[in-house]
């Protein structure tokens, strides 16, 4: 007599625990036994949008000086430690958020919770090193402004977010960064490095009670302190900027329009708007813009949400000759999003492209470390693989087109312009499709 054979347990699709320290770090892990290396981050919940308008970039500063020495290591040692073991440590300073985090095998997680705790804690700010490094960012700035779309994109933000943190640039300025002394840096360190301001994320072969010992032993004896307030709301501007810039061939312009922030529930269906808008080779304002029309090389959309406000920005290169009709391009497909229900073979392509973007950017460990850092910032949860997918597939076109017409409307659309522009301007009535 043949046996039935026992159902088998669903499994867990993500194996994630959240403790927090007593002095109110939070720690969060996920374990996947399936692979060899472990992601360690350590992230602080403070980026470039709370500096004060004379303090602009030093978040960013303090990130740069904190790998050119500790209390416990030179900047050579800090170097070597983590080669030594063969890991990678990178940093990042964002509008929102600091990150330092490495990835290294498994069994080399001690050391590299060591050297990535020792960053966040015991920075030196030695002026000697601070000078030094003043002239590595302000060539990181000239760097920049020498890249006209990244110009064209500042020229936008700057007076999308106007008279907010979030208009300014992560870098800061020329003036702002020569201001900068061991003290400033010191005093804006340990009123932003608190306790409750940091999290500590970590994904790959690893068990939670291993993390959270590293965790107590590292940071555990950092004092809490009151942390910086949250600045305040920022308001979007429709504002049409233009800057003439004869030394560059080709026309850098942005158009944006207001998006909803990350944390709202209306998320999924704003990604497949902008998938279909201009996410990929198969969009919108890709097929129109560069393939039927030939007007651009690079023509795409994106979406920059955050705590409480968000954007979806139109970026196109193109000639001045040709500059004035890619504008009108793009009007008229913000337009047809609005008035024109999606089709459900081009709902079905976005659900499916989205879908593969998710699937495939949380296959490595440091991606599903960076994941949970976003969860729990934003979202104060986790959500399962599964829960992802689903909440994709449950958009539909008439929520689509709902966000499209909320915020596609010709008086909210904002244009920037750089290039050998010659005098040209764009009239709000030429964002008006008759």
């Amino acid at each position: 007599m043949r046996s039935t054979p026992k159902k088998a347990r669903p499994s867990k699709v993500r194996d994630i625990e959240r403790q927090v320290l007593p002095n109110g770090i939070r720690v969060v892990t996920e374990r996947m036994p399936g692979v060899r290396s472990v992601s360690v981050g350590i992230w602080v919940g403070t980026g470039s949008r709370e500096e004060a308008e004379h303090e602009a970039g030093i978040s960013h500063f303090v990130e740069h000086m904190v790998f050119k020495g500790t209390k416990k290591r030179s900047a050579e040692q800090i170097a070597r430690s983590v080669d030594s073991i063969g890991g990678g440590l990178d940093a990042f300073t964002s509008k929102e958020v600091v990150s330092f985090n490495v990835k290294v095998l498994d069994e080399h997680l001690p050391e590299a919770f060591d050297i990535v705790s020792d960053l966040v804690r015991n920075p030196l700010f030695d002026s000697k090193d601070l000078e030094k490094e003043k002239g590595v960012i302000l060539e990181e700035l000239k760097m920049e402004v020498d890249n006209p779309e990244y110009m064209a994109h500042e020229l936008f933000c700057n007076n999308f977010w106007k008279g907010h943190g979030l208009g300014r640039a992560i870098l800061g300025t020329r003036q702002t960064i020569r201001s900068f002394d061991s003290s400033k840096l010191d005093r804006y360190f340990r009123e932003i490095y608190s306790p409750a301001n940091l999290l500590v994320t970590a994904a790959g072969n690893l068990k939670h009670k291993d993390l959270m010992r590293l965790a107590e032993d590292h940071l555990g004896d950092l004092k809490p302190r009151k942390a910086r307030g949250l600045g305040a709301v920022p308001s979007p501007h429709a504002p049409l900027v233009f800057k003439d810039r004869k030394t560059v061939e080709q026309v850098h312009l942005f158009v944006g329009v207001p998006a909803i922030a990350m944390p709202d529930e209306s998320r999924f269906a704003c990604y497949i708007l902008n998938a279909i808008l201009g996410g990929g080779m198969s969009s919108r304002l890709f097929q129109n813009i560069r393939e039927k029309q030939g007007l651009a090389y690079s023509v795409y959309s994106e979406l920059a949400l955050y705590r409480d406000a968000g954007c979806m920005i139109v970026y196109a290169g193109t000639s001045m000759r040709t500059a004035e009709k890619v504008i009108k391009s793009i009007a008229n497909e913000l337009h047809e999003a609005a008035v024109k229900r999606v089709s459900d073979e081009e709902l079905r392509r976005a659900k499916d492209h989205l879908k593969g973007s998710i699937v495939l950017g949380l296959e490595s460990t440091s991606s599903r470390m960076a994941n949970l850092a976003r969860q729990e910032s934003y979202f104060g949860r986790f959500m399962s693989m599964d829960e992802m997918l689903q909440r994709v597939e449950q958009v539909t076109a008439d929520e689509v087109q709902t966000l499209a017409q909320r915020f596609f409307q010709p008086k909210q659309i904002a244009v920037a312009m750089l290039g050998p522009l010659g005098g040209f301007k764009v009239r709000r009535q030429d964002l008006l499709v008759q």
